[in-house]
């Protein structure tokens, strides 16, 4: 049996976690749509990256043959062969692939390429374990690289990924791990060879990564407990877990809380709503008709596309607007065809729609706010009109998350996902449930894919869902704005 290295740096995280995976696979939650483009723009980055050293071997992994890949790794570097991507070794049961082994002026070279901007402490682990083995092996390195993506690089022109790609010499870091690596390993496969780890939730479920045995783990922890206390610091919340404090029943009578924790005790305890008419009269007030209910959808590409942009840059694809005047509501759409630059056609309808006057509705306004602010940047010839949009916005997520309404099927949170189903519960027209597209996230990762397809059918469908998800965002707003009139009418 092979331990990888995704293994041991699973094992980093979380033993229990280690078990699991080898024993109890079938309760992994499966990865969603959001979390496996994560994995495939992760691919495409790893491919690109083999550009940087031109000429190489390539290993294809065979989960079914790991000693002929092992077997080939060997022939290429006998061969006398400089660079080969997925080299494969194994020693001491530690089964690694390389994603770049290259042969420089000085030696052996390791390349870990990330999909990240920036390398991070969980990279360490996974270069110094590649270290180890290959040591082991009767590899010499000479050094240790990650190779990360330059998010201050501005495509203009040919990608250059010469510009895209920073190298991090992190060899003294990998040298530094070496010495505690066998004693990991042992107690690794202790762990691998014997009963399920006892082991509480704890920060180790969330960081560096949130853990897909969350589910099976966490599955006893109340719908109501410390962990949905709003703006509680993770480490407090485990603390009065580990104390016996779960349930919001639990909570000592004594323990302060701030004003929003406060009221999800109080709304818990009646077991009702908790409105200040106060607090959602002053956000009524704000508002100034015609009032139009705007939401973007965007999308980041690991590598960049257009001209422009940077690596995870935020990219506007489409919005929606609701517009409420004198009782009546019109609503009007925008989803730019996938194949080209979105931002100036996008920012032009954008302007086309909004008149001069009345307050724009967003809730989060901060996100709405920041895309058009970007958008500004970009086009100089239409700064001041986009700028002068954003002194009219009016934030839906205020008078919630200031106290003015609370329910406690929101669970702590005053998301548009949380609020809209807690108020309006049996509303199917208001419910993401029915939709193919039910969260901005895959919203995203699906429309920075979609370029991509051939199909023209299947591409007319996505767009078609793409347009309902977001079109629902803006009718939520209109009814919860409606439905703060009514509280206080």
């Amino acid at each position: 049996m092979y331990i990888s290295k995704s293994q041991y740096t699973r094992a980093a995280q979380c033993h229990k976690s280690s078990w699991l995976y080898k024993h109890k696979k079938e309760l992994l939650s499966a990865p969603d749509e959001n979390k496996q483009a994560m994995f495939d723009s992760g691919n495409d980055v790893g491919e690109l990256a083999q550009q940087l050293f031109p000429g190489g071997e390539l290993i294809e992994f065979d989960y079914k043959d790991f000693e002929g890949m092992l077997s080939k790794t060997a022939d290429l570097i006998a061969s006398g062969c400089k660079t080969i991507y997925e080299a494969s070794f194994s020693e001491e049961g530690v089964f690694v692939m390389n994603d770049i082994l290259h042969h420089g002026e000085s030696g052996w070279e390791l390349y870990e390429v990330k999909a990240s901007t920036a390398t991070k402490a969980y990279h360490l682990d996974d270069i110094a374990i590649q270290w180890y083995v290959l040591n082991q092996a009767n590899i010499s390195l000479a050094k240790a690289f990650v190779v990360h993506l330059n998010n201050g690089y501005v495509k203009n022109g040919p990608l250059d990924i010469s510009k895209l790609f920073t190298f991090d010499d992190v060899t003294d870091q990998a040298l530094e791990r070496q010495d505690a690596i066998p004693d990991k390993l042992r107690t690794l496969d202790e762990v691998l060879t014997g009963d399920e780890p006892i082991i509480e939730i704890g920060n180790q479920c969330k960081t560096p990564f949130s853990c897909d045995f969350i589910n099976h783990c966490w599955q006893g922890i109340p719908e109501q407990s410390v962990f949905n206390l709003y703006r509680l610091g993770t480490s407090k919340k485990f603390e009065l877990f580990h104390g016996g404090v779960v349930g919001i029943d639990d909570l000592p009578d004594d323990m302060v809380l701030n004003s929003i924790q406060k009221l999800q005790v109080d709304a818990h305890r009646l077991n009702e709503p908790i409105v200040d008419k106060e607090i959602i009269s002053d956000f009524l007030d704000r508002l100034e008709e015609p009032l139009y209910h705007l939401d973007f959808e965007t999308f980041q590409n690991a590598i960049p596309r257009f001209d422009g942009q940077t690596s995870y840059q935020q990219i506007p694809f489409q919005y929606s607007l609701h517009i409420e005047q004198d009782g009546e509501t019109d609503h009007i759409e925008y989803l730019v065809d996938e194949k080209i630059d979105p931002r100036r056609e996008l920012s032009e309808r954008l302007l086309n729609d909004l008149d001069k006057v009345g307050s724009i509705v967003a809730f989060n306004a901060g996100f709405e706010i920041g895309v058009i602010r970007s958008l500004a940047e970009s086009f100089p010839d239409l700064s001041d009109d986009l700028l002068a949009l954003n002194e009219r916005f009016v934030d839906l997520l205020k008078p919630f998350q200031q106290g003015g309404y609370y329910d406690e099927k929101m669970n702590g949170s005053f998301s548009l996902k949380a609020v809209l189903p807690a108020i309006f519960p049996d509303d199917s027209e208001l419910s993401y449930k029915g939709l193919s597209i039910s969260n901005g996230q895959v919203a995203s990762s699906i429309f920075s894919n979609l370029h991509t397809h051939q199909d023209p059918d299947a591409v007319n469908n996505i767009r078609n869902d793409l347009l309902a998800y977001c079109r629902l965002d803006t009718l939520a707003m209109v009814k919860i704005v409606g439905f703060l009139r009514d509280l206080v009418r």
